[in-house]
């Protein structure tokens, strides 16, 4: 047998790729993505409609939010990420289970006293609850057990302010399942019947840590995000994982054998929307991805936020193609070329020529201007990204 590689001219969009998508989408595509956080939810609420067959790889570092109060508990990976964006891909239609996604989307007051929202979980522990009460047996009694493990671990000062039923089931889940996320993320996306895969791109337990240009090193998601503490005020020059006060090589966090598999079946790698940092290259410090990436003849995308990224403070477009190629060159090899890594930038048409044209410059591959951004500035059009990236395969 042999294997060559044939390269095509690719239309933004492609008329017929994308109404072959939407008539079938169970055939469609396995566009992959690297990514964490909200950002890529609208998006992945209208990948739908073009595949139920993409997947997501996202980082379980997470240490903001409901996410670290679980983290805090019970000494486990972020949840919050993979919950929602299970939630994003999972079939809301009378076909789907629409009971079992109101559960799982509902969350607990932010005002009402602990006292009130512990005898809410615990109607549900019981039984009793409505959202409990109106799933059918035998995923009643699955789910009801989750969260009986969950309460019967749970410390006796757990904040449940706002807290995710659907991260309390993923909790319990996980805590009954030999402290493993693989088994209830397998179970959950079958509840609500999942159109795609989601996994955690490391089942660890882990933070993040950044080195910036000013000599100051920050650990945790949470104090680098801008999001609960003030942002950045020097340039991210290095990102690493830690266990909270030393960094952890890389070679300590292989990928897992599964998620090498997905990459290798995918048909397109996407690096999307999402903080640049902590969302996107997080999931590329793992042992093996960048040597799983640049192994697939398959398009290679990076598509950059739009608007404000408080952790790309002081980082060009092509600067920050740079910070993604340094962790996927450390695992693949200095000399990998750069095309093997990340073969296109594709930025809304409003940016500026010049912008696109240092991308090119500095790295050597294209970075194209497409009409990506609908009536809501400084936000993408979940379909216009959606039709782009099913007509790159």
């Amino acid at each position: 047998m042999v294997k060559i590689t044939i390269q095509r001219e690719a239309r933004l969009p492609d008329d017929l790729r994308v109404a072959r998508a939407l008539s079938a989408a169970h055939l469609g595509p396995r566009v992959l993505f690297f990514s964490g956080g909200s950002a890529l939810n609208d998006i992945s609420r209208q990948l739908k409609r073009y595949t139920y067959n993409s997947c997501h790889l996202i980082t379980p570092f997470d240490s903001g939010g409901s996410s670290q109060v679980l983290r805090q508990a019970f000494d486990m990976p972020a949840v919050g990420d993979l919950r929602s964006r299970l939630m994003a891909l999972a079939d809301e239609t009378d076909l789907g289970q629409p009971d079992i996604y109101r559960l799982f989307t509902h969350r607990l007051s932010k005002t009402a006293p602990q006292g009130d929202l512990k005898a809410e979980i615990a109607a549900m522990t019981e039984g009793k609850h409505p959202l409990i009460k109106a799933i059918s047996r035998p995923m009643r009694m699955l789910i009801q057990s989750f969260i009986q493990d969950f309460a019967k671990a749970a410390p006796k000062e757990f904040n449940y302010h706002n807290a995710s039923i659907g991260n309390l089931i993923l909790a319990g889940g996980y805590l009954s399942n030999d402290r493993l996320l693989e088994p209830v993320l397998f179970l959950m996306s079958k509840m609500v019947d999942v159109r795609g895969t989601v996994r955690a791109v490391v089942d660890e337990n882990l933070q993040l840590g950044v080195d910036l240009a000013n000599g100051q090193r920050i650990i945790g998601q949470r104090n680098l995000s801008g999001k609960e503490v003030p942002p950045v005020s020097s340039s991210i020059t290095r990102l690493f994982l830690s266990d909270g006060k030393k960094e952890i090589p890389a070679c300590d966090v292989p990928l897992p054998k599964r998620n090498k598999k997905l990459i290798s079946q995918a048909d397109l790698i996407c690096y999307p929307p999402g903080s640049l940092f902590s969302s996107i290259i997080a999931n590329l410090l793992p042992a093996g991805v960048g040597r799983a990436i640049a192994a697939q003849d398959v398009p290679k995308t990076y598509v950059p936020s739009l608007g404000h990224d408080p952790e790309a403070f002081g980082l060009s477009l092509a600067d920050q193609v740079s910070a993604l190629l340094v962790p996927l060159r450390a695992d693949a090899g200095e000399d990998t070329p750069t095309h093997r890594l990340l073969s296109h930038v594709i930025c809304d048409s409003g940016v500026d020529r010049s912008i696109c044209a240092e991308v090119t410059a500095r790295h050597g591959i294209p970075c194209h201007r497409v009409p990506l951004v609908g009536d809501t500035p400084d936000r993408y059009d979940p379909q216009l990204i959606c039709e782009m990236l099913i007509s790159l395969i």
